[in-house]
């Protein structure tokens, strides 16, 4: 049997911004850029989500909902050092460690001695830790399973705990909406809703070959999450399979000679990037995204190896606007990577991209 902890940060980049800055404890916080900007939150203090402030809000938004909201800029370089921090203490109890994001992570405490081996107790300590040296708190679930030990950890938010015993799954998961099984999303939520599928029960009453004839592939998965089963291992390495930098304008662009002008610099921050994490070795091939005024977008993908130039991305950019020609809203360019193992095995990667 399993020990597995899931650690989710409580409001990780508001609750950093007021530990650098006390006098921001309190008050209403999100973490975003000007409100007369699209920019959107990356997450909302709990005292702003009283008023309905959420992550991904556009900033102009959540002051309406909020008027004495403060809006800080983002600051992502205390966020990966905290980040860092709190990964040093989950150290000390394993090196079974999957980090999702910087604020959360899985931790497979199964052959952990301290505590004489309660996972209970561990993450108790852990989230005591967090606290006393790094002024942050933490939730935590503690189950047999990553998807349960993930539900669990928003069971007791903010700074708190919850336990998914074994004897307890099948109570526990019966009256689970289906919007908290892992990978269903809104699309698929609504067509569950519509075919009366409203939680973990109602799918247990189906068949799995009911479940493959109305949602394919996934149906195996489904039948197992909504029973609490789930088999997957904590992943400890991961490996970039694509490196992308992007940039939203406040003003639409109208013309491809004008988008053509901010590709220098975002080639820079992408050129620092590749050679930052070593990559140049690893590129089979190049990537332009469009997003245009109406949230529609494209992406032009061409085979290359080597380090690409300006001129190659410019040349691909032709190529992507050409299918539309209308206003812009959002430029990302970007390259895709081999496996270090050897070129076109998949392996366990993972997707990175990073939004200017």
């Amino acid at each position: 049997m399993r020990k597995i902890i899931h650690i989710d940060m409580d409001c990780f980049y508001a609750a950093v911004e007021v530990k650098h800055n006390p006098h921001l404890k309190g008050k209403p916080l999100g973490v975003g850029g000007p409100a007369n900007t699209r920019s959107v939150l990356c997450t909302a203090s709990y005292e702003a989500r009283k008023f309905g402030v959420r992550s991904a809000m556009p900033s102009s938004q959540a002051l309406r909902l909020c008027p004495q909201l403060i809006l800080v800029p983002p600051h992502f370089d205390l966020y990966t050092e905290e980040s860092r921090k709190v990964r040093e203490i989950f150290e000390r109890f394993t090196n079974k460690i999957e980090p999702l994001s910087l604020d959360e992570a899985y931790l497979d405490v199964t052959d952990c001695k301290q505590f004489s081996g309660s996972a209970t107790l561990i993450a108790q300590e852990i989230r005591r830790l967090i606290l006393a040296e790094l002024n942050l708190t933490a939730s935590a679930g503690i189950a047999a399973n990553k998807f349960l030990a993930k539900i669990a950890s928003d069971w007791r938010k903010p700074n708190g705990q919850f336990v998914v015993r074994p004897q307890d799954v099948e109570a526990f998961i019966k009256d689970l909406k289906v919007e908290k099984i892992f990978g269903v999303a809104k699309v698929t939520a609504k067509k569950m809703h519509e075919l009366g599928l409203f939680t973990c029960a109602d799918i247990q009453n189906l068949s799995l070959t009911q479940l493959q004839a109305w949602f394919g592939s996934r149906a195996q998965e489904l039948y197992e999450f909504s029973r609490g089963i789930d088999e997957r291992e904590i992943i400890t390495e991961w490996e970039r399979k694509s490196l992308t930098v992007e940039e939203t304008f406040n003003t639409d662009i109208q013309t491809l000679e004008d988008c053509k002008t901010h590709i220098p610099a975002l080639y820079a921050d992408f050129y620092q990037r590749l050679i930052k994490g070593e990559y140049e070795d690893r590129i089979r091939g190049l990537v332009v995204k469009l997003k245009f005024f109406d949230f529609k977008s494209t992406t032009h993908e061409q085979v290359f190896q080597g380090i690409p130039s300006e001129q190659d991305f410019a040349r691909l950019l032709d190529s992507a606007w050409s299918r539309r020609h209308v206003a812009v809203r959002l430029i990302g360019l970007g390259v895709r990577l081999s496996t270090q193992n050897k070129v076109g095995d998949q392996g366990l990667t993972s997707q990175l991209r990073f939004a200017i």
